[in-house]
């Protein structure tokens, strides 16, 4: 049985853990809503080429980081958050995670079932689906990763959180190249030791100069702009080599 989710509080921060060592979120107490963890601003990388997302999907609660940050940060965004761990659910509120309300909902489901069935088509398909038991095989599957690209709209993006250590890490990057006809950009987050792969025809239009999305407030913008000049520099390397190409 896997363990039970559990919360960890010093003076400053409180952190979600499903182990001694497996910190899955943490929260700054008197800023729950900045992104503590440089993994998660790397995955919002993806305004660089998405600036105004309309319609956000989230497989992964956890701690609520990216779940809180969109919902304050993004306010055109409906946010649409799944989460198979009912006991994850039941701490949304000692993480500050906003009420269910029309643009915003928290939903228990698994993760694969949702994106085969919704009939919506979403901007941008956000994947954080660790457990204590690593990245569950049907969010690694083929089947999974059809389904998602099948849930974006036309020039959408999925982006996808990986340990670096996932030994099935290459596995689902040549997937996503599948399925995406080659469009995929991986980055590591600035510990590295997570590995973000973003999925989807966006990525092939060159990054220029990088400015703040005119839409996102600049204390949001503060937390984002390093790791977007890393995924700058790595799309531009990408599309020198030729790997942004069609198939490539």
């Amino acid at each position: 049985m896997p363990p039970k989710p559990y919360i960890v509080d010093t003076e400053t921060t409180r952190s979600l853990h499903f182990g001694p060592e497996l910190i899955q979120s943490r929260m700054l107490k008197r800023e729950p809503d900045t992104l503590v963890f440089d993994y998660t601003r790397t995955m919002m990388g993806f305004l660089l080429f998405l600036p105004q997302p309309r319609q956000v999907a989230m497989i992964g609660l956890g701690g609520g980081s990216l779940a809180k940050f969109c919902h304050r940060f993004l306010p055109q965004a409906r946010i649409e958050v799944v989460e198979i761990d009912a006991d994850v659910i039941a701490l949304r509120d000692e993480f500050h995670v906003p009420r269910n309300d029309r643009r915003f909902s928290v939903r228990m489901d698994d993760g694969a079932r949702f994106v085969a069935a919704v009939r919506r088509r979403f901007d941008v398909i956000l994947l954080d689906g660790y457990d204590a038991a690593g990245m569950p095989a049907r969010l690694a599957a083929a089947s999974f990763v059809e389904d998602c690209r099948g849930a974006l709209r036309r020039g959408g993006l999925l982006v996808v959180n990986l340990a670096r250590d996932d030994p099935n890490l290459e596995r689902f990057r040549q997937r996503l190249r599948r399925h995406f006809d080659g469009a995929v950009l991986g980055v590591d987050d600035a510990e590295q030791g997570n590995h973000i792969l973003f999925a989807g025809t966006p990525l092939r239009r060159r990054v220029g100069e990088i400015s703040r999305p005119a839409a996102l407030p600049a204390a949001a913008w503060a937390q984002l702009v390093l790791p977007c000049a890393r995924l700058r520099r790595a799309q531009h390397a990408a599309l020198e080599a030729g790997a942004l190409q069609p198939g490539g």
